[in-house]
């Protein structure tokens, strides 16, 4: 019997310290949903920043400049997102904030000055060279790019991008939908690559 118990709490011990759990833990909460987004940026910044749930409604007030959110824009699913880089979630400023929106609905950002956005989880990938264009088999050959951690500047004027290297096999910093009213510069950090490692500068 006390080989029987013994068993038993070691298999109990086995399952918490894996991290499983009897019941899967719920992606459209407001915790994981808080957590999964805020880590978009530096701690200094999601921290204290307001998060946009997927219901579009603010489900944390911040006390700085900041917004935390998903970024993807396919539909919210009803369980939340698989995990945090499906979620791509970003944090930005009050310009980025109206960059984001405009690329949503489809306008044109009209911003004060040029913006910033963290995106420390990546993205699930994009047409680097076409806005919008969500699914690899109807990119631009070769223009496929699934990100890691990076952060973005977004312009008040797009045109003063045109000059820049759109080539994202450099690990330099580069250009996204070039000659767009969205142009915008990728800036990549560590572990960028990590999902499209083929893209890794191999010099």
């Amino acid at each position: 019997m006390r080989k029987i118990i013994l068993l038993n709490m070691i298999v109990l011990a086995f399952i918490f310290s894996s991290g499983t759990s009897f019941g899967e833990e719920n992606h459209a909460s407001k915790d994981w949903q808080i957590k999964a987004y805020s880590t978009a940026a530096p701690s200094f910044i999601g921290k204290y920043a307001t998060i946009i749930g997927g219901n579009g409604k603010v489900i944390r007030k911040g006390s700085n400049d900041w917004t935390c959110q998903s970024g993807n824009p396919r539909p919210f699913p009803k369980n939340g997102w698989k995990n945090v880089h499906d979620a791509m979630p970003t944090c930005h400023d009050a310009q980025a904030m109206k960059w984001m929106m405009a690329y949503s609905n489809g306008t044109k950002p009209k911003l004060d000055k040029d913006g910033w956005m963290w995106m420390l989880h990546g993205d699930v990938g994009e047409d680097n060279l076409v806005p919008m264009v969500m699914n690899k088999k109807d990119s631009t050959p070769g223009a496929w790019i699934e990100s890691g951690p990076h952060l973005m500047l977004m312009p008040k004027n797009p045109s003063s991008l045109d000059n820049y290297s759109t080539d994202f096999t450099t690990g330099a910093p580069y250009v996204m939908f070039p000659g767009t009213d969205y142009a915008h510069v990728m800036i990549p950090t560590e572990g960028y690559y990590h999902y499209q490692e083929e893209s890794e500068p191999k010099k």
